[in-house]
């Protein structure tokens, strides 16, 4: 199968703390990648899982200017990061699972080569996934931020109070609401925390937002689905009388303070996701989620 040249610069990361199947992994790729004559970059952080010499080590901003493609060895929580760091420098992403569940790392370690022949001949597709940027406001001002391609999350965190808070979207009001919290999910985090939350699985094309409330003291409170362009705003209570926590695809919580306002939207650059031709997202939902196929 003829390589085009359009991936001669190949960055791979791997997950933090990898255990010795990730190392195996990368190993494997690096040896294919040098038969191909192919320059590989490694993560500055996964450099250290190999025992390789004679290939360039990169900070994550040198590898989003530089490569060509980035391989992400791990599950999806390792994509979620890389996709957070990169797709601002337009460089595509292509996930080896080596996780659970792999919705967005879906080659199979034992596949590496038949699937990578594919991708560098130009045997693959491309999956535009917009990410999340969320925002936390204090009286006009910028008190944290962070980005997300699955969800957003507002929660009460160790707290056992219920959350009150009213939301607008577009500036219009919606509703107050007093609940554990509010998950603001993309399409590719319908099949995350979302779908634990009673939300609906959507489409990775779709072009469009989920809020699904967290343990909601109403049962007239369901999912919504709103436009992928809209602007989400949350107003805080100041009845609350604890501090709730901000996360982004489950990372470290930002701290909120009642009378905070807290702006969710989309992230200018998309991710640019590739997958071998022969990936369907319904086959995904099957041996994924464990639906039953009609024989």
């Amino acid at each position: 199968m003829q390589i085009t040249d359009s991936f001669r610069n190949v960055g791979l990361i791997g997950r933090p703390g990898a255990n010795h199947q990730v190392a195996e992994t990368l190993a494997a790729l690096v040896a294919y990648l040098d038969r191909k004559n192919i320059t590989v970059v490694l993560d500055e952080t996964t450099s250290p899982q190999l025992a390789t010499d004679g290939h360039q080590r990169a900070t994550r901003k040198i590898m989003g200017e530089t490569c060509d493609l980035v391989i992400v060895v791990g599950g999806d929580g390792c994509l979620l990061g890389a996709a957070r760091d990169l797709a601002r420098y337009k460089v595509p992403l292509l996930g080896v699972n080596r996780g659970r569940l792999g919705f967005l790392t879906d080659i199979m370690p034992g596949e590496i080569e038949a699937r990578m022949d594919e991708v560098l001949a130009g045997e693959y597709t491309v999956e535009h996934r917009f990410l999340l940027e969320a925002q936390i406001k204090r009286d006009g001002k910028m008190m944290g931020e962070n980005a997300a391609l699955n969800d957003v999350v507002f929660h009460s965190g160790s707290s056992v109070k219920m959350l009150e808070f009213e939301l607008y979207i577009d500036g219009d009001f919606v509703y107050r609401q007093r609940s554990d919290g509010l998950i603001m999910s993309t399409p590719t985090g319908s099949t995350a925390y979302a779908l634990s939350g009673g939300g609906p699985i959507m489409h990775p094309r779709l072009d469009a937002i989920v809020l699904v409330p967290m343990f909601p003291h109403t049962l007239s409170s369901r999912p919504i689905v709103i436009d992928g362009n809209s602007e989400i705003k949350v107003y805080v209570s100041s009845a609350n009388d604890f501090k709730p926590l901000l996360n982004c695809d489950g990372q470290g919580g930002l701290v909120v303070e009642p009378g905070d306002w807290l702006y969710v939207r989309k992230r200018s650059h998309p991710l640019m996701l590739l997958h071998p031709k022969t990936h369907s997202f319904y086959e995904a939902c099957r041996s994924k989620l464990g639906w039953s196929e009609i024989l």
